[in-house]
């Protein structure tokens, strides 16, 4: 990874007009604060944008980095990069001043929605999941993570928040990988903080499961009600 600044020769140079003329060379780049967005001067008349700038923009994600993952990330930095540069055929780099991997489409990429899937596979691992199952992002189409907080069923705090992120996760993490078996997806316990990996349905299967125990409901209930679903659901397929 590059612990150098970034300069802006690194995009499509862009041309920025100051108050007495416009003038064009390397220049930092600058970050607008409300919206992540390269914050640069384009000498256009009120409202809009050239054409060329605002290609620009939608050809560039950037993915912030939680402070707790920063660690994770330089250490599978490679097999994060190998398969978004190899296979996906994009452009990425990690923006240590602003704690952001700043993805973008390259000339040989195939397709630009490759950039989304990018960054959906970035943002994956660092909710937390492994690399080998957020990888599954950029094979399948129809993946998603559904990120939400405990505080989104129910108001729970002090032990009572404890004893509910106890019941989800189970005794060695049992019942977490019942719910990730039995409805093929993959569940992060971060904190109060939940995200699952999985299609449309079995996200929503999954998540039906954790907010019955986060509201009280007894692992058994749980696994019977996930098991009569699962299996109505292998019968109409």
């Amino acid at each position: 990874m590059e612990a150098e600044n970034i300069k802006a020769d690194a995009f499509e140079p862009a041309k920025r007009a100051a108050k007495r003329g416009a003038t064009s060379g390397d220049v930092e780049m600058q970050v607008d604060e409300a919206t992540g967005i390269e914050g640069q001067s384009l000498g256009t008349s009120r409202g809009s944008a050239p054409p060329k700038a605002k290609r620009a923009r939608s050809e560039l994600r950037k993915v912030s980095v939680p402070p707790h993952r920063y660690s994770s990330l330089k250490e599978h930095w490679m097999k994060i990069f190998t398969p978004v540069v190899e296979h996906m055929k994009l452009q990425i780099r990690f923006n240590m001043k602003a704690r952001q991997v700043e993805l973008r489409v390259g000339p040989e990429t195939p397709d630009i929605a490759n950039l989304q899937r990018g960054a959906d596979f970035v943002r994956a691992f660092l909710c937390g999941f492994e690399v080998d199952d957020a990888l599954a992002l950029l094979r399948l189409e129809d993946l998603f993570v559904e990120s939400f907080e405990i505080k989104d069923v129910k108001t729970l705090r002090g032990d009572h928040q404890s004893r509910a992120i106890g019941r989800l996760a189970g005794k060695g993490g049992r019942t977490k990988f019942t719910i990730e078996n039995v409805t093929k997806t993959r569940i992060v316990l971060a904190d109060s903080k939940i995200h699952i990996l999985g299609s449309y349905q079995n996200i929503q299967l999954a998540r039906r499961a954790v907010c019955n125990l986060i509201l009280g409901s007894p692992p058994s209930k749980v696994y019977g009600n996930l098991r009569a679903v699962a299996s109505r659901l292998s019968e109409r397929m």
